[in-house]
């Protein structure tokens, strides 16, 4: 049976980049579907999906949108209506796939179709913005962007060269499909959310290990907002049976202003939907920015710590640690489920251990005071551990008492529904 994908493009604009790249598809055995999103002038290729039937499944009026002469608008409910022309598609199984190619607008509209989408639901996006910051368009999704070099114009020599590698990249992600295992061991696993940051690896990798000599698959992401709020997300899709929150570092972020925070809403998923969750406060003692020419002007002064050439690590005053541990017991305190925090005594990180550049064990205490005084009266359980995070006895604590959890609690195998 041949595999369709939909191809997102304004057929106005864009008509020559949209026919040559699915021209590309249809030579791997692809079938396109495709969607037109353009606005103002005549399309120059015939659509599956017409701008006006697009526009319609935003409840808008394609001559009334053209007459508001508002771009912002146009891109706005063209994407809503190709998101919902898309989810139709997926739903009724008729494609494999959504692709999408443009420029500022063009990657607005494709990314708002693709966002949530499923996990492992082949998505890309041919985009002139692709080199640059792309947090805004991929959010938590697996979208994959390919950079144009070029502007979406026309084709030529550079152009037809990113197209073609482009459309052979994507056409390999949904022909894979039908090469994928229907069956695997690691699908029959429970499955456990951890938290990581470099100066955390210890402490989870020695978890990890226990947890998967257990017989749990446990599924690792790195706490630099964008992992933060993946793991967050999955855990509200249900992928997880329990969670190792061991490295909190994001909320540091949040309250002073770092580059990494996952938004005010990480540590919420698991506590709403009652996940079995074991916590700690691992890398709370930093914030984080990125070349010290980036450092803000009231940051100067702080004590700084280079971590490399791209990263700079700030250690957190008394009163932000105050803040941090008031934030992050204000969100476990919604816990529906079981859930124990865990207060590593000696340090939360490798930088904030006896000796280290971000010892300071009064910041650490009022970190500590904080997160107590606002779990007080709640279910949460708190337990206080005289090792450093990274120690032995640490981990061997944290992964004993989340193997309790689930031993308690039934497998719910939702892992092997989403991928």
């Amino acid at each position: 049976m041949t595999t369709t994908v939909a191809l997102i493009a304004a057929l106005d604009t864009k008509a020559d980049d949209a026919g040559y790249l699915a021209d590309r598809l249809r030579e791997h055995g692809v079938r396109v579907h495709l969607i037109d999103v353009g606005v103002l002038d005549k399309p120059l290729l015939q659509a599956d999906s017409t701008r006006e039937e697009v526009a319609a499944a935003a409840g808008m009026d394609l001559g009334a949108l053209r007459r508001r002469h508002d771009r912002s608008a146009a891109v706005d409910a063209m994407g809503i209506g190709a998101r919902r022309i898309v989810e139709d598609l997926v739903a009724d199984q008729k494609i494999a796939g959504v692709f999408a190619l443009g420029g500022g607008a063009g990657t607005t509209i494709g990314s708002t179709v693709m966002r949530d989408l499923p996990l492992g639901f082949p998505k890309a996006i041919l985009s002139t913005v692709a080199s640059g910051n792309t947090a805004n368009y991929v959010g938590t999704s697996d979208i994959v962007m390919f950079p144009s070099i070029v502007d979406i114009a026309g084709l030529n020599r550079i152009s037809t060269m990113t197209y073609t590698q482009a459309a052979d990249a994507f056409a390999g992600m949904v022909n894979g499909l039908s090469t994928r295992p229907e069956t695997s061991p690691l699908r029959d696993r429970p499955l456990v959310a951890a938290s990581m940051f470099g100066v955390t690896t210890q402490a989870v990798m020695r978890a990890k290990r226990i947890l998967e000599s257990a017989g749990y698959e446990v599924v690792v992401f790195h706490a630099t907002g964008a992992g933060g709020r993946a793991m967050e997300r999955l855990i509200s899709e249900g992928y997880f049976d329990a969670v190792l929150d061991l490295t909190t570092t994001e909320w540091s972020d949040e309250i002073v202003g770092g580059i990494l925070s996952a938004g005010p809403t990480r540590l919420e998923s698991a506590a709403l939907h009652g996940v079995p969750q074991v916590v700690s406060l691992g890398a709370t003692d930093m914030v984080n920015f990125g070349a010290p020419d980036t450092i803000p002007d009231g940051f100067s002064n702080r004590l700084l710590y280079h971590h490399n050439a791209e990263n700079t690590l700030m250690r957190v005053t008394s009163d932000e640690a105050r803040q941090i541990g008031a934030a992050i017991g204000s969100k476990l305190s919604l816990a529906t489920g079981p859930c124990t925090l865990l207060i590593p005594l000696r340090g939360t990180s490798a930088l904030d251990a006896e000796g280290e550049p971000f010892d300071r064990p009064e910041a650490r205490q009022h970190l500590f005071d904080a997160v107590q005084s606002s779990l007080s009266g709640s279910a949460v359980t708190v337990i206080e551990i005289d090792h450093h995070i990274n120690d032995e006895a640490f981990a061997n604590s944290a992964a004993r008492l989340l193997l309790d959890y689930l031993s308690h609690v039934p497998h719910t195998a939702q892992a092997s529904t989403h991928v």
